[in-house]
C-alpha cells in the first residue's frame, strides 16, 4: 500500500513538471494535479488495456508508437475530468504523455512495492561478470 502512495506523489511530481516544461499543460494548484494523478492511474490501469487490446494491429503496424498516442488520448480525458487540469490539443498532450512516462518512470524505477528505496549493488568478478 506504501509503495502505491509514493508511486501516485512520484506521478504527482512528474505532472507538476510537465506543466512547467510544456506550454499546452495548466495545473491550478496541489490538488488539482493529485487528483488529476488518481484519474491518470484509474484511467491507466482500467481502460489502457482495452484500448491497447482494441488497437492491437495498429500498434503492431506502427512498431508501439500508437501506445504514445493511447497515453496522449488518456491524458486527455483526464483533463476534461478534472477542473484545474487543462491540455489545450493533442500536440501537447502527446508531450506531456511522453513527458510523464518518461519522469514517472525513472522515479518509480527506484521503488519497491512496499515503498522502499530499492537498488542493486554490483560487483566486478573479473572480465565481463558482474554480480
Amino acid at each position: 500500500m506504501k509503495g502505491i502512495v509514493v508511486r501516485w506523489l512520484f506521478l504527482t511530481v512528474a505532472i507538476f513538471l510537465a506543466a512547467y516544461m510544456i506550454d499546452g499543460i495548466r495545473v491550478s494548484g496541489f490538488s488539482s494535479a493529485v487528483l488529476a494523478a488518481a484519474v491518470l492511474g484509474v484511467l491507466n490501469a482500467f481502460f489502457r488495456p482495452i484500448l491497447l487490446l482494441l488497437t492491437l494491429p495498429l500498434n503492431i503496424l506502427t512498431l508501439g508508437l500508437f501506445t504514445f498516442a493511447i497515453n496522449a488520448l488518456l491524458l486527455m480525458m483526464a483533463s476534461g475530468v478534472i477542473r484545474g487540469f487543462e491540455v489545450d490539443g493533442f500536440g501537447s498532450a502527446l508531450l506531456g504523455a511522453l513527458f510523464i512516462s518518461v519522469v514517472s518512470w525513472l522515479l518509480t524505477s527506484f521503488i519497491s512495492e512496499r515503498g522502499t528505496v530499492q537498488y542493486i549493488d554490483l560487483t566486478h568478478k573479473g572480465g565481463n561478470r558482474w554480480g
